[in-house]
């Protein structure tokens, strides 16, 4: 079994590294948007589970690897703006500050989740397009594998029912005390129920 990851809006593959090292038993790839560097997104032989965070979870959604037969969303979602989610104008105001000072809007949205500063920008554009896809994409009821999905109770970024309704029908696990960042704060935690969903996978 191996593992693909990728990681969310205004972060790296460095996301993952945590977890990958809490992981050794697994052939793991962490696919890169190139917000900060070279983008990559290499690829893996079957049988694999795909591993998102945030964006990552519902890019995924929207496209899973060939040969995936599960799904682990963390921090996660199949759509982020709309009704019973985050407010759009909250995401419409971002993307108009983003025009006019991209590294004062992600330094702010890093802080939020409470992560240090971001690198330098590498691709202002690929930022801009993924935002665009925070406002506007919908991934609901196209994943057609096995989800489990992960998230922290005190997420700063996902309201609590938006949490309970994401990827309808799958199983939740949710981290007292936790917010949006699990694959840095909590890795271990993260590890452990991967490497559970993988079993019984196998």
């Amino acid at each position: 079994m191996k593992l693909v990851f990728l990681h969310g809006w205004g972060f790296d593959a460095c996301l993952w590294d945590g977890v990958r090292a809490a992981l050794p038993e697994f052939e793991a790839v962490a696919w890169d948007r190139g917000y900060f560097g070279a983008p990559s997104a290499e690829a893996v032989a079957a049988p694999l589970i795909a591993v998102g965070h945030s964006l990552g979870a519902m890019l995924l959604a929207g496209a899973l690897p060939e040969g995936c037969i599960g799904l682990v969303a963390i921090n996660g979602f199949d759509r982020f703006a709309g009704e019973g989610a985050v407010p759009p104008r909250v995401v419409e105001r971002m993307r108009r500050r983003f025009g006019e000072a991209p590294a004062e809007v992600l330094a702010d949205f890093r802080t939020r989740c409470g992560s240090e500063p971001p690198p330098a920008i590498r691709d202002e554009a690929a930022l801009a397009t993924d935002l665009t896809l925070l406002a506007e994409a919908d991934r609901r009821g196209m994943v057609r594998v096995p989800t489990l999905v992960l998230h922290g109770a005190a997420d700063p970024l996902l309201p609590a029912p938006m949490r309970e309704s994401v990827f309808a029908g799958a199983p939740h696990e949710s981290l007292d005390g936790a917010g949006h960042l699990l694959p840095l704060t909590h890795a271990d935690w993260c590890a452990d129920r991967i490497r559970a969903f993988a079993g019984r996978l196998a």
